[in-house]
């Protein structure tokens, strides 16, 4: 007969899994709180860099810009009016991010958002792009709209 392995009291295993809820949870914080954090810094940084990088941006053509963005599918995911489509994309604008932000997220993106390289957007692609997200006008107020009040 083979003899039981030795078994813990219980009042061991509670104080191990305590133990482990309490980092979970420790662990758990700290990560919410760097992602506040984080996507608190990088909306200061944009909304700061606005103004002075927009001004910055090269002018470009947005009636053909809107024809682009429908072409290769942006409002697939970002909307026709740039406030996202079905909620997968990021809104795009009113007020549009800085020129230099806009081109590195078509370039290089995050997420799941796929590259648009120079060879399936030229330079003035983007610029034209560009300039229909910055003439999308501003949503209408919550104060402005019946249903809401």
């Amino acid at each position: 007969m083979k003899a039981c392995p030795e078994r813990k009291p219980a009042h061991q295993w509670a104080r191990g899994s305590s133990a482990v809820r309490v980092f979970l949870v420790l662990t758990t914080v700290a990560a919410l709180a760097g992602m506040f954090l984080l996507a608190r810094s990088e909306a200061a940084a944009q909304s700061a860099g606005t103004a002075r990088q927009t001004a910055s941006a090269p002018a470009g053509n947005a009636d053909r810009g809107k024809t682009i963005y429908r072409r290769v599918g942006c409002w697939e995911c970002h909307g026709f009016d740039g406030q996202s489509g079905g909620g997968t994309g990021p809104k795009l604008g009113p007020p549009p991010m800085p020129f230099a932000a806009f081109t590195n997220q078509l370039r290089s993106p995050r997420n799941q958002m796929p590259p648009y390289t120079a060879k399936v957007l030229s330079d003035a692609d983007v610029t034209d792009v560009y300039a229909f997200v910055q003439s999308l006008p501003q949503p209408p107020k919550v104060e402005t709209i019946p249903l809401l009040k």
